[in-house]
């Protein structure tokens, strides 16, 4: 048998790229900076003010320490100057899906603009709500760390921890929740699409904005209307973007509820202090429009740069190479290459984000002081938001 073994490893040994085994996905080897498509064409220093940004919370790591430290110096780096910055102090690793495949689903996401109120009026009558007392987060990875990263959320009933309430649940029993408004709005699908993005600005009956952000989840697993869409054969896969979903609840009010509670997950809020800025991401920071991104935790360390290899919707501008920042996570992202980038806010952020769901390739840059065996299951950092498509 073992001659048999031998055999087989020698003859697959003198075949050029034979592969005995699919490589483990998750953070591969570090490759050479020329791998990296266009690396040398993009506008390194509109990276500088996310990587700033991220250094806050990053600085206090070993790793990270001397990087932010060089980083401070540099108060505004030109392209070149950041270029050479990233070039010497981290290194690229190809990032890989299952089965050892290079591409994987690069979509969007921004900042969505809504009309609201502080106070209930037969106009606005949808409620966001605060997060409920009776939420309670349970947190086991000391004793069982297989469930890192884990959205594990439940409520009390009797001496039992039992799943919290569903979507359809809160929905059609509104009492559950009363006495943690923290504003309404004039749209439910405006409201469910938030729930989906995580944060955004409300316009007041008096013109003023407020802004909300991601303050807990119900625990329940997000499930993508989109692909519900798909499975009852209302729409395509090609067919499917933020905008024909929306069209479809609209024109579709009879069902659109059933539609919308098929994707249980429920996302509670908070009042942010300023819009003067943009949403704050898993990493507690800012996000930066087109320079942050959210991935999966357990595959990419937050904080960590990325080389984004994709394209755009718009067919006028097929190629889109960009450095980008590791800066959030996301219900619906899940797996090594499967990223979602962060569009900001305005017409033509809803427009790409709504339609992006581009093939891409992702490279990570980590310091070169770090360990590089990242493995699927590193992560503990839990959801902010989710993904529409």
């Amino acid at each position: 048998m073992r001659r048999r073994l031998n055999l087989l490893v020698g003859a697959c040994l003198a075949i050029s790229g034979c592969v005995l085994l699919p490589r483990e996905p998750g953070i591969g080897q570090p490759v050479s900076w020329s791998k990296l498509s266009h690396w040398e064409q993009d506008r390194h220093a509109e990276s500088w003010p996310a990587l700033l940004s991220g250094c806050r919370q990053l600085r206090r790591q070993p790793d990270w320490s001397p990087i932010c430290q060089a980083a401070d110096t540099l108060s505004a780096p030109t392209d070149d100057q950041a270029r050479r910055f990233y070039e010497n102090w981290f290194r690229p690793h190809t990032v890989y899906g299952n089965n050892g495949r290079r591409k994987g689903l690069i979509t969007g996401y921004y900042e969505p603009s809504l009309q609201g109120s502080l106070t209930p009026s037969d106009r606005y009558r949808y409620p966001l709500y605060r997060r409920p007392g009776d939420l309670l987060t349970i947190d086991l990875t000391d004793l069982y760390p297989e469930l890192a990263g884990k959205r594990l959320r439940g409520k009390l009933q009797g001496q039992k921890i039992v799943p919290y309430y569903s979507r359809e649940e809160l929905d059609k029993d509104p009492g559950l929740l009363t006495g943690h408004e923290l504003l309404w709005l004039d749209d439910p699908i405006a409201s469910f699409f938030l729930h989906i993005q995580g944060s955004g600005r409300v316009k007041l009956a008096d013109g003023t904005w407020v802004s909300v952000g991601y303050a807990d989840q119900n625990g329940h697993p997000y499930r993508s209307i989109g692909r519900e869409l798909i499975e009852l054969g209302e729409l395509t896969r090609q067919e499917v973007t933020m905008f024909t979903i929306r069209d479809w609840l609209r024109t579709n009010p009879q069902h659109a509820h059933d539609l919308l509670h098929r994707n249980p997950s429920y996302v509670f809020f908070v009042l942010r202090d300023s819009t003067e800025y943009g949403p704050l991401g898993s990493l507690n920071v800012p996000l930066t429009p087109e320079r942050s991104l959210a991935v999966d935790a357990g595959v990419i360390p937050l904080g960590a740069p990325l080389w984004i290899e994709t394209t755009l919707p718009d067919a006028r501008r097929p190629g889109y190479h960009r450095l980008v920042l590791a800066q959030d996570t996301g219900g619906a992202i899940r797996g090594p290459v499967r990223v979602d980038l962060f569009w900001g806010r305005g017409k033509r952020a809803e427009r790409m984000a709504g339609t992006m769901k581009q093939d891409g390739r992702i490279y990570v840059l980590l310091p070169k002081r770090a360990h590089t065996g990242q493995s699927l299951n590193a992560g503990k950092q839990p959801a902010r938001y989710q993904q529409a498509n």
